[in-house]
């Protein structure tokens, strides 16, 4: 019996994976909201790290970091692909992005949870920041980890 394999990866922006990744937020972020990416949006990413986890070779979960200053980076865009939710993928995910960020200089993640999101991060020793706020028609909230 094969035991499944697990592989992260940082994914080239603009290549065949980055297309799929494209096609996973969409289908867990966007549409389910009655969002479509644009053009210009996607253009600006080119400066942004494309992080994915594989699941035998599947794309199972992708998120996109974005730096900022002083050593801060913003995750955002997380998601794992409804097949593959509650199998503890996302906390696979993020525990690697946590690595990786680390590994390249950043000393602190920021993000925007869903209200839907925020135990999730909590569990993950983020803390919340601020007040509640709107972003795409669903409450979020500031979070931040120091890594």
């Amino acid at each position: 019996m094969q035991k499944d394999k697990l592989e992260f990866l940082e994914i080239e922006f603009m290549t065949p994976m980055y297309d799929l990744s494209i096609a996973l937020r969409d289908k867990i972020l966007r549409k389910p909201l009655g969002l479509e990416f644009q053009a210009e949006d996607l253009a600006m990413e080119y400066q942004d790290y494309h992080l994915a986890l594989l699941y035998n070779g599947d794309l199972a979960a992708c998120l996109v970091l974005s730096p900022k200053l002083d050593g801060e980076i913003k995750m955002r865009q997380v998601a794992v692909d409804d097949h593959y939710q509650s199998r503890g993928l996302g906390t696979v995910l993020v525990g690697e992005c946590e690595r990786f960020c680390t590994q390249n200089g950043y000393k602190k993640i920021v993000l925007n949870a869903r209200d839907t999101a925020v135990e999730f991060y909590k569990k993950m020793n983020y803390s919340v920041e601020g007040e509640p706020f709107q972003e795409v028609g669903i409450k979020h909230l500031k979070m931040y980890k120091t890594i």
